[in-house]
């Protein structure tokens, strides 16, 4: 039999998630379980509002509060942290939350899609430096990938939608966005298109091969009549990441 002091906690726990669905210990004052439930409700409330700006301002207040309770008393958290409350969030509406008719049809695509800059924001990779010639030769020299970058692909075009611009039915085809963290350590955001994406994946997954030989193998994945023709755009293509700090150079020696 479960003791006592933790019938009353469990019960108490349920009462601060819904306040409306679980009925309070008995013996509590009222006043002090107000604050109880306003301190915990606002903490995760405010977390959800600071990190999901865009999914914030498409919810009236009053369908925002029922979709972060749902949250809050829904879920099981798997971290203490409140750094994780995103990704949490995250986890929720794509595999537990059931949308309702105040919740639109790519919740689940725009959380993620704004959980990631906070992923770059506070990720702790760092860029490799003192083996790397920021002006070497993209063709003939191995490219250098910064690690603070992700490519993300989605059905609904997110990087787009606001409170102007709710679409009601996904694209036909998916849309390719790269999320990465720039020189200046800002985050940037930029559509790509599904060569880029498959470009940045070889790049990871090959690193010691030349940014020729890269292209060599995109072209042959295309089977692309004009392998001369890839390595012509391919080239210019990978000039650009550099530009935009995706490819911080060449490596003087193969990668470790």
């Amino acid at each position: 039999m479960e003791p006592e002091f933790q019938r009353i906690q469990r019960r108490f726990a349920a009462h601060l998630r819904d306040p409306e669905r679980h009925a309070a210990p008995e013996g509590i004052e009222e006043r002090r379980l107000a604050i109880y439930r306003n301190l915990f409700f606002n903490n995760i409330n405010g977390f959800l509002e600071k990190g999901f700006p865009v999914l914030r301002a498409l919810y009236a207040e009053t369908d925002w509060r029922r979709l972060v309770r749902a949250f809050f008393d829904g879920h099981a958290c798997a971290s203490p942290y409140f750094l994780d409350i995103p990704e949490e969030f995250v986890g929720f509406l794509a595999d537990e939350y059931a949308p309702g008719e105040a919740d639109p049809p790519f919740l689940a695509e725009l959380a993620h899609y704004e959980w990631m800059e906070v992923v770059l924001e506070t990720s702790r990779e760092t860029r490799p430096t003192g083996q790397i010639r920021p002006d070497g030769d993209l063709l003939r020299g191995v490219p250098c990938l910064s690690p603070l970058h992700v490519t993300l692909r989605y059905q609904w075009p997110v990087h787009r939608i606001g409170p102007d611009y709710r679409p009601e039915t996904p694209l036909e085809e998916p849309v390719w966005l790269l999320v990465y963290r720039d020189s200046e350590e800002r985050v940037a955001f930029m559509e790509i298109n599904a060569v880029t994406a498959r470009l940045l994946a070889l790049i990871a997954a090959h690193p010691s091969l030349s940014g020729e030989r890269v292209l060599a193998l995109l072209a042959e994945e295309m089977a692309h009549p004009d392998p001369d023709a890839v390595r012509g755009f391919g080239a210019d293509l990978l000039a650009g990441l550099r530009q935009r700090g995706l490819i911080l150079g060449t490596w003087l020696t193969e990668p470790t």
